[in-house]
């Protein structure tokens, strides 16, 4: 349904737009005949435009009206070589005072910005009365922001990507199935060839990365909530086509620890070539990912900064370089084991990697959840309390499936 945002975008022109919403901002409109708004589509503000980001934009681009804002010029580039008819707004994200001038015309919000300020970007949203779903990935607690969000009479999904985010719909649809005593989840995105001495690219920036790698990892052992460190209980297991893999703690559990707390063993892995995570730890002890600032040439730096630098180049892809996403998510209970498996590789057609489709897909089936009023309940909702509801469920594997990410399910 059309809602008073929609109709404002179809009646007003270009140099409208731009003088009365971006003003403090640098807005370009590659194809203004793609803001009229038809009565099936809503308008959408994806904020971020990063391999993620992108990948999210182009796909509601063929149902939705969509306008992409970020502050990289040549991420607004690509995503405009893609598709000419996104709009695109250069904006500084962190301005989170400008938000309610600048989503104002907009039915529903996507945030895609990276960890370190997505709690506050969500936060911003939220205040602007818009629906959102998040897949920032922050460390803070999304589901503080209930009360607000409820106040504002808004729908939130945060964590809506694969891991967290496919694993969520799916505990959350066994859950209503089966009374689960155990649930592990497996996860990684990884360069289909090794090139030494990582062997590894990032798909997000490189600090989120080393976030994830020293972060302390939050398990659910035998009912109570146990922490680790990141990188423990390592060990190699297989994994199919994608061969023998290392699997570590990371703190990946996240809302399950509390919406899911019945199930009495919980845990969640990060993948990778065996041999990174040596490099790693040895990075980490050497002190190359500590946050006190040191001086070089008369600049302040801490080594965490330092480091993230330097792995930008090692960790970044290589245009059209392949790779692939695999997970496995494993439940038990009742003399039941439930399996789902994916393995996601590079789609050389559409140029979109793996991490992007697997994850960009979940989060834009969440957006068609609420824009198809399938999902209408206010608050903040990760995923689990969403996929609850099988229509939910089936409707977003259903989306997956429909662009080539088929997850297998085995098992009893």
């Amino acid at each position: 349904m059309r809602s008073e945002a929609g109709r404002f975008i179809k009646y007003y022109k270009e140099e409208e737009i731009k003088n009365k919403l971006f003003a403090s901002a640098n807005v370009y409109f590659a194809d203004l005949s793609n803001l009229s708004v038809k009565f099936f589509t809503m308008t959408i503000a994806v904020l971020g435009a990063g391999m993620v980001g992108r990948a999210i934009a182009l796909d509601l681009a063929k149902e939705h009206t969509v306008t992409s804002f970020d502050l990289n010029g040549s991420n607004l580039e690509e995503l405009s070589k893609h598709n000419a008819g996104i709009a695109t707004v250069a904006a500084d994200l962190s301005r989170f005072d400008e938000y309610a001038a600048w989503l104002f015309p907009f039915d529903l919000v996507v945030t895609a910005v990276p960890g370190f300020m997505g709690y506050k970007t969500l936060e911003a949203v939220i205040n602007t009365g818009k629906n959102v779903v998040d897949i920032s990935f922050f460390p803070e607690d999304a589901l503080q922001l209930d009360e607000l969000a409820r106040e504002k009479n808004v729908t939130v999904i945060t964590d809506c990507g694969v891991a967290p985010g496919m694993s969520n719909f799916i505990i959350g649809r066994y859950n209503e199935e089966m009374k689960i005593t155990s649930f592990e989840c497996y996860v990684g995105g990884l360069p289909k060839e090794r090139k030494p001495p990582f062997q590894y690219k990032a798909p997000f920036s490189p600090v989120d990365v080393i976030q994830e790698y020293i972060r302390p990892a939050r398990l659910v052992e035998k009912g109570k909530i146990v922490t680790k460190p990141a990188l423990s209980d390592r060990e190699i297991l297989s994994f199919g086509e994608a061969g023998d893999l290392e699997a570590f703690n990371t703190d990946g559990l996240r809302s399950l620890i509390y919406t899911m707390r019945h199930i009495p063993d919980m845990k969640e892995k990060t993948l990778r070539y065996p041999g990174h995570i040596d490099l790693i730890i040895a990075l980490q002890q050497a002190g190359f990912f500590g946050i006190i600032p040191f001086r070089i040439n008369d600049t302040d730096i801490t080594p965490l900064e330092f480091t993230s630098k330097l792995l930008v180049d090692q960790w970044k892809s290589e245009p059209d370089e392949e790779e692939f996403t695999v997970m496995k998510v494993i439940m038990r209970g009742e003399g039941r084991t439930v399996v789902y498996d994916l393995l996601d590789r590079y789609d050389a057609v559409t140029r979109t990697s793996s991490m992007a489709r697997t994850t960009g897909y979940t989060c834009t089936a969440a957006v068609n959840l609420i824009a198809k009023n399938l999902f209408t309940e206010k608050g903040v909702f990760p995923p689990e309390l969403i996929g609850k509801d099988k229509k939910c469920f089936d409707f977003v594997m259903e989306y997956l499936r429909q662009r080539g990410v088929i997850w297998k399910q085995s098992g009893l």
